[in-house]
């Protein structure tokens, strides 16, 4: 089959006749209105020569005329790959050797320069790529454009957004046209969650001033009804080219998935507000199924331990929660502000203050319950054990680090786990740990009160010594704190590289994963890696998520981190040395604030003064939760791999179902297919780069709405998390485990954790998307001593490797030089 009507193709057939020509194939199916015309298949291409005769056949019963040349590749037009603009398009062709050399320039776009850049940023496979070309009878459009059944710029699903010229749409697909942008909204859904007010229905979104003005509402409203239809039939919002002819007929050119939507919230009946926890963890990766059923448990108990309680839902294989019944309930919205800006970041806050001021999430009325005697013993507690910590911070350390051992021991599987079923007993029993916190009883108590007191006793004194002290003063007392188990970690990894500069040359010529593949062979000269190993290794990054391989099991990214380390040979600069400074440094400005401070607030400044003290010996304390947790995490998945190792053809199947399904997979079902979508989509949202901080129920990404704040050329604006002042070449870098950084670069990324730390060793600063100043990576980037600017939209988008800027953590800006 060389050549097929155009109407015969359709979803199944996308091998054969490509994306483009099975959506059409597919609006053809549904009713709608398309151009008649013929697909050249990829058999054709496969062949390499163009079917002359039955392409001329098919023109001819087109009628001859002019027709449009069009591109179908096997990739494009696709739910997670559009393609959109790579591949050739050749307008008002007539005459056969005409059309004949337009299929011939559609077969030759697929090797253009912006073809092959496009597919290697996405890894697709070039061999599994075919070239399909549609040929269609020309319309000759009064207007035609763009729609999009779904509000591309905010996510909201209950509009659609249409973009129209006079003329040709290509031209406006091109950017070519004078373009009027309006947002329909279907005035008899003003109703539905989401729904923007009746004022906005039709109406113009920054229009071009000379744009041509379509007059009267008909088409429109007839563009919106084939928009409903043809997102019903495809089942998810579409792209649209459409045409609007001479004589006024509505003719649709082309439908293809919106592929940058991010995932709809669960459905519900009213309009619901969804805040992103991941990042909380310095995660923006997708979590694995396996890891969603976890954690979803220990941010649950997580936020109920701040004394709210909340839905815990996936979108997107995000965390996210629903903030819904806080955000309307009087008691609670007035603190919701503070706790972003605390535990989320400024972004958070911002879109939350946003949230506050909408009418439709208007306070409701209801009252908060009164404290229950469970509550009031937990705050019982814990004012006992913050007081006890305080009061003795050694005592609460050598506690903390009994209880962190203890829960090693437990989380340890007994040998006499013989099959699947004991296996997975194992892990029901174990998989629901706080993965940041340790056990039930005193455990519990002995490792979260002395990081609370910490935590108070570094924030505290900022509020004290208001007028005498800036944050930026308090938090370079808490630079070189002692007792972070995170700085530990890095600090070994240096005195590691630094005894292997013998074998400098093998481990900075070696790719990093052929050096962990020989040294899980048992190939490679004893280092000491697997003393480190033995310490560390059930940590990873993105470690929260079981389904995440851990350093153990692939050291790739700990042979990256030696690389870089020994890219290092000023002596001044090396990680122990910045370390020890950061402390002097710190340890004299406590000094000098503490005669400041007893000047100027006499009680207040000595009460200060004491909560930073104690600070420096507890503040350390706040990775150890995490910490210990891994180690169950840990054991967990060993016990799953091992599962899945006897029951799935790779051991990691089991990571993408829960522990139902995987009960049901050892009773006989057959769960292939489902790990198998699961994989795709998951692999899918890693190239993801942009999660919303918040969304509605109606899919509108939050932040897409706030005002836009004008920078200026050249200036991004964030946070500062970690004062100072740097100039240098900037490295974005999306994956730790084979991250290559200079020393002296600024490492530019969308969201650190612990596992990422290593590279701050070697970094002159820290730029990121996300987080907040108690998140892992500013806390441990302010303790090393690097400048932190946090929360800069489009970091990574707006900053290119090797670009020379500026972060200045004080003023929380970066400044890109061109």
């Amino acid at each position: 089959m060389a050549v097929i009507p155009l109407s015969e193709a359709h979803a199944d057939l996308v091998p054969l006749v490509g994306g483009k020509a099975a959506g059409l194939g597919e609006l053809i199916r549904a009713g709608e209105r398309v151009p008649e015309g013929f697909c050249v298949t990829t058999e054709a291409h496969r062949a390499g020569v163009i079917p002359e005769a039955a392409v001329r056949a098919a023109y001819a019963r087109l009628g001859g005329g002019p027709v449009a040349v069009r591109s179908s590749a096997t990739v494009e037009d696709l739910p997670d790959a559009s393609f959109a603009g790579q591949h050739h398009t050749v307008l008002n062709v007539v005459g056969e050797a005409d059309l004949l050399a337009a299929i011939g320039q559609c077969w030759e776009s697929l090797w253009s320069s912006r073809a092959v850049a496009y597919r290697e940023a996405r890894d697709t496979d070039a061999a599994d790529v075919l070239m399909a070309v549609v040929v269609q009878r020309m319309i000759h459009p009064a207007r035609a454009g763009v729609l999009f059944t779904a509000n591309p710029l905010t996510g909201n699903r209950t509009e659609m957004l249409v973009d129209v010229a006079s003329g040709l749409g290509t031209e406006v697909v091109d950017g070519h046209a004078n373009v009027t942008h309006l947002v329909l909204a279907d005035p008899t859904d003003d109703a539905q969650p989401g729904q923007p007010l009746p004022a906005t229905t039709g109406a113009p979104v920054s229009p071009t001033a000379s744009a041509p003005q379509p007059c009267g509402p008909g088409w429109r409203a007839e563009l919106r009804a084939a928009g409903r239809r043809v997102q019903t039939h495809f089942g998810t919002p579409q792209d649209v080219e459409w045409a609007i002819d001479h004589d006024g007929t509505l003719w649709l050119l082309q439908s293809r998935p919106i592929t940058t939507l991010f995932p709809l919230p669960p459905q519900t009946d009213d309009l619901r507000v969804y805040v992103e926890f991941g990042n909380v963890q310095g995660m923006l990766r997708p979590v694995t199924p396996m890891g969603m059923s976890t954690l979803r448990k220990v941010v649950a108990a997580m936020v109920a331990s701040l004394g709210m309680r909340m839905e815990i839902v996936d979108i997107g294989g995000r965390l996210y929660g629903d903030l819904t019944d806080l955000v309307r309930r009087p008691a609670t919205r007035r603190r919701l502000v503070r706790l972003m800006s605390v535990d989320f970041g400024p972004r958070a806050q911002a879109v939350m203050e946003h949230v506050l001021r909408d009418p439709r999430f208007a306070p409701s009325g209801a009252r908060s319950r009164r404290p229950t005697d469970a509550a009031l013993g937990t705050a019982l507690r814990a004012v006992r054990g913050i007081l006890r910590a305080l009061a003795r911070p050694d005592a609460a350390r050598r506690r903390l680090v009994a209880a962190v051992d203890r829960l090693r021991a437990e989380s340890t599987a007994s040998p006499q786990l013989r099959t699947a079923h004991d296996r997975l007993r194992f892990v029901r029993d174990h998989g629901d740990g706080d993965g940041g916190g340790g056990g039930g009883g005193g455990g519990a108590d002995d490792i979260t009160w002395p990081i609370v007191a910490g935590m108070l006793a570094s924030a505290l004194p900022a509020h004290l010594l208001k007028g005498v002290a800036t944050e930026d003063d308090i938090h370079a007392v808490l630079r070189g704190v002692p007792h972070n188990v995170t700085i530990e970690m890095d600090l070994a990894l240096w005195a590691l590289a630094s005894a292997a500069r013998p074998h400098r040359d093998l481990l900075l010529d070696t790719p990093p994963a052929e050096l962990a593949a020989r040294y899980l062979g048992g190939a490679l000269p004893e280092i000491g890696l697997s003393g480190f190993l033995s310490r560390y290794g059930h940590r990873a990054a993105a470690e929260a998520d079981v389904g995440v391989p851990r350093w153990a099991e692939d050291p790739t990214p700990v042979f990256a981190a030696i690389a870089n380390y020994l890219r290092l040979t000023d002596p001044a600069q090396a990680p122990d040395r910045r370390f020890a400074r950061a402390t002097e440094d710190a340890e004299t400005a406590l000094g000098e604030l503490a005669v400041r401070a007893r000047r100027h607030r006499p009680v207040r400044g000595r009460i200060a003064i004491f909560l930073l003290r104690r600070g420096r010996r507890l503040a350390g304390l706040r990775e150890s939760g995490k910490f210990a947790g891994l180690y169950r995490l840990h054991a967990v998945r060993e016990q799953l791999l091992l599962i899945g190792s006897e029951v799935f053809p790779a051991a990691d199947d089991i990571m993408f179902l829960t522990l139902d399904e995987v009960e049901a997979a050892l009773d006989g079902a057959d769960l292939g297919g489902l790990v198998a979508r699961r994989r795709a989509t998951h692999r899918r949202e890693l190239r993801r780069r942009v999660v919303p901080v918040a969304l509605l129920s109606d899919g509108t990404d939050v932040e897409s709405t706030l005002p836009a704040t004008d920078d200026g050329e050249g200036l991004l604006r964030g946070v500062g998390a970690a004062t100072g002042r740097v100039t240098g070449p900037a490295r974005v870098i999306t994956d730790p485990s084979t991250a290559y950084l200079e020393p002296g670069e600024i490492l530019v990324t969308a969201t650190t954790d612990p596992g990422w730390t290593p590279l701050f060793l070697t970094a002159a600063a820290l730029v990121t998307e996300t987080g907040a100043i108690m998140a892992h990576g500013p806390t441990v980037a302010r303790e090393y001593g690097i400048p932190a600017v946090i929360s800069v939209p489009g970091a990574t988008s707006r900053i290119a490797t090797g670009q020379v800027i500026t972060v200045d953590g004080a003023a929380g800006t970066v400044t890109t030089e061109r």
